[in-house]
């Protein structure tokens, strides 16, 4: 039976390139950028709705009962995308800029 050695006893070198994230290459387009920034917009108000929703009451003769609570994230996400679809919170174009400088484009 041969034993593992500890992570200790790996080589520096070749442990850093197994775990090191890498960066993606700026081959990204101005449009590539803006979809995702649109995108995260899309999640990041699908969450808020999703939180919101959460801490509204339930209660009274027009809940959906079950049924509701089984889709109330899938209705607060689809939320999400019509509301960045149609402009969002202003988030996607400083999102946008973030990434074409991370990626080291200009805006």
């Amino acid at each position: 039976m041969t034993a593992t050695p500890p992570a200790a006893a790996v080589a520096p070198a070749a442990y850093m390139a197994l775990s090191a994230p890498r960066l993606p290459r700026a081959t990204a387009k101005a449009g590539d950028a803006a979809a995702t920034a649109q995108s995260f917009e899309a999640v990041f108000v699908g969450q808020m709705i999703r939180i919101m929703m959460d801490t509204a009451p339930a209660d009274g003769p027009f809940t959906g009962g079950h049924g509701e609570e089984m889709f109330r994230g899938v209705l607060a996400e689809k939320m999400g995308d019509a509301i960045a679809a149609r402009g969002g919170f202003g988030l996607a174009p400083t999102v946008m800029t973030r990434i074409l400088r991370m990626q080291g484009a200009t805006a």
